[in-house]
């Protein structure tokens, strides 16, 4: 059997995917991991489409060109609503998987029928999210929140923050939820699952906070061919960035969150 080592790839416009190249590499360790953070291109939730679309293309032509993955998971919900099939018309022959916001599983799980989705300020707005409900809960309410600072405080604030910090950051979001009657949330924004554990204590037992890096996982190894678990020679977990500059106190203390080798910065 022919076995690929070469490596998968995540992109977000920030720091947001990093929570679900942990749970990829939780179910495949054997694999290597390269990430990439579009740091000059921060934030994709406040941008129009054309060019949230134009940066996610071109930041992902460097990572392929510099690593050559065998996969590319775009674990950023604003790139994956508007630009997912534009990157996998420019990488043809890569499995490229997007990140879904969980709908579906939390129609499942809604006793009240109200569902709500925090999100960026841009895929709040989109017809995307409408579109997925209508599909995967039609006789669900949803109710969508846009919430630019929060990624915002994900971004720059979480490395460092108290807990206090954490439960403020997210109490406005959860606030407007149980005013409108959900008893389901999902982290529609990948940026979110940084602050999961802050939303379950806001919301209280009353209300499920889910999200869909373990569906995305399991899609992800689904599709590609396992790499060997005992070579020798496996270069070390990346972190990359776009723009000029050091990684800094921020962005180097999630590389080292994460376990990734600050490796440096691309075009």
């Amino acid at each position: 059997m022919h076995i690929d080592s070469r490596p998968i790839a995540f992109f977000d416009s920030g720091v947001g995917g990093l929570p679900y190249l942990e749970a990829a590499r939780m179910l495949m360790p054997q694999e290597r991991y390269v990430y990439l953070a579009d740091r000059a291109g921060f934030p994709y939730g406040i941008k129009p489409a054309a060019t949230v679309i134009d940066l996610a293309t071109k930041s992902i032509a460097a990572l392929v060109r510099q690593e050559n993955p065998k996969a590319l998971v775009v674990a950023c919900n604003t790139a994956t609503e508007l630009a997912i099939d534009d990157i996998r018309l420019a990488n043809p022959g890569l499995a490229v998987i997007g990140t879904v916001p969980a709908i579906k599983p939390a129609a499942a799980m809604s006793k009240a029928r109200r569902i709500g989705v925090v999100a960026t300020a841009a895929a709040a707005a989109a017809s995307y999210l409408t579109d997925l409900a209508m599909a995967c809960a039609p006789d669900c309410v949803l109710v969508k929140r846009g919430d630019t600072d929060l990624v915002n405080f994900v971004e720059h604030r979480f490395i460092g923050s108290t807990r206090e910090e954490r439960l403020a950051a997210v109490m406005p979001a959860v606030e407007a939820m149980k005013r409108e009657g959900v008893d389901v949330i999902v982290l529609g924004c990948t940026h979110f699952l940084h602050v999961a554990e802050a939303f379950a204590e806001a919301a209280g037992p009353g209300i499920a906070i889910i999200d869909s890096r373990q569906g995305v996982a399991a899609r992800l190894a689904s599709l590609i061919k396992a790499a060997d678990a005992t070579a020798l020679d496996r270069l070390p977990d990346a972190m990359y960035l776009t723009g000029a500059g050091e990684f800094g106190p921020v962005y180097g203390g999630f590389a080292e969150r994460f376990g990734l080798e600050q490796v440096g910065t691309l075009a």
